[in-house]
């Protein structure tokens, strides 16, 4: 079993089991998270014996980060080499003011949206709480290197639906946000989710302390349904009713991603029924400037019709952002270099 699966009162049982120490769990528990080594014999204040019994009872399998590709606008996008050689992208994203992580949560996606190239994956694999976690850990670890500071946020954007992986996910944010751990305020921390309603609720009745991100891209159900294959089991007005539910019991706002395509969703009869699906809970609306998968299905908007679309969304008094693609001259799109890592 991998150690970094269990609970804290999981390893406090195994050492009670030992008879040892109580507090020999928390010197592990910081080993594991605080300070993540990568192997039982760098935890320096345990006994050899203890050390020895670890490495008998439990694995610590390893990531690796295998390549590199990096922008002429500082994005640096990552392909982590996991111990089954399964491959995830992560990408280190610096700006102005802050220094953001992209995640992922699984190994390929089942949700095969049509925009996506992780999609062309398929699902290979939930993965693990360490797994999770040591992705941030890693770009930590480069942003320091590279720019001298720690991350100032993290998304879960990258490849893989989180909430399909629920518990892992949770758990390795339980992880980095824990004084024993990373110790990275939850504000800091954004879920974006394609729409599982159902699993939107549960964080709701978790007490969910992140940022919730839907990936909405339309507000056309017709529309949805071409892009995104979830929109048929988790329909706009099911998925409505989760967001108000998820607002009434933690007052979060909701962060609506809109992604812009070409004669697709970025007209303002699209911006008519974004507005409208709005009124729903409280939100700010992400203008994404669209990263080609290189099948050319769809193009990106041009910066007019992305300004008028923002204008008018504005005119109705919503909060609207519009961010520009990074790492356009690299393979951006998420999925693409993982995708070619393993072709």
């Amino acid at each position: 079993m991998e150690i970094r699966e269990l609970t804290y009162q999981e390893l406090q049982n195994y050492i009670s089991e030992l008879n040892e120490k109580p507090f020999r769990a928390k010197q592990i528990w910081e080993w594991l998270w605080k300070k993540p080594v990568a192997s039982f014999d760098e935890m320096s204040n345990l006994s050899k014996a203890v050390r020895q019994k670890l490495s008998q009872s439990f694995e610590m399998p390893q990531m690796r980060i295998a390549q590199e590709q990096r922008s002429k606008d500082g994005t640096i996008k990552i392909v982590f080499q996991l111990h089954d050689n399964q491959a995830v992208e992560g990408v280190l994203i610096p700006s102005r003011k802050r220094t953001t992580a992209c995640i992922s949560s699984q190994v390929g996606c089942a949700l095969a949206c049509t925009f996506c190239a992780t999609g062309k994956l398929k699902l290979r694999r939930n993965l693990s709480i360490s797994e999770i976690f040591m992705q941030v850990f890693l770009l930590d670890q480069l942003s320091q290197k590279e720019h001298g500071t720690s991350l100032s946020n993290i998304v879960l954007m990258g490849m893989g639906e989180p909430l399909a992986n629920y518990d892992k996910v949770l758990a390795a944010i339980d992880r980095m946000t824990s004084a024993e751990g990373l110790g990275i305020s939850p504000r800091r921390i954004t879920l974006s989710t394609s729409g599982i309603a159902e699993k939107i609720r549960q964080l709701a009745d978790d007490d969910f302390k992140a940022n919730l991100a839907i990936s909405l891209h339309t507000a056309d159900s017709e529309k949805r349904s071409q892009l995104m294959p979830i929109n048929k089991s988790n329909p706009l007005p099911v998925l409505a009713d989760s967001l108000k539910y998820f607002h009434r019991k933690t007052g979060k706002r909701i962060t609506f991603e809109y992604l812009m395509l070409r004669d697709f969703n970025d007209q303002i009869e699209d911006a008519k029924k974004l507005a409208e699906f709005c009124k729903a809970v409280p939100c700010k609306i992400n203008l994404i400037e669209f990263n080609p998968t290189g099948d050319e299905l769809f193009k990106k908007s041009k910066m007019h019709q992305m300004l008028g679309f923002q204008e008018f969304m504005e005119s109705k008094n919503l909060i609207v952002n519009i961010r520009t693609s990074k790492g356009g001259d690299i393979d951006a799109a998420c999925g693409q270099l993982a995708n070619k890592v393993r072709n």
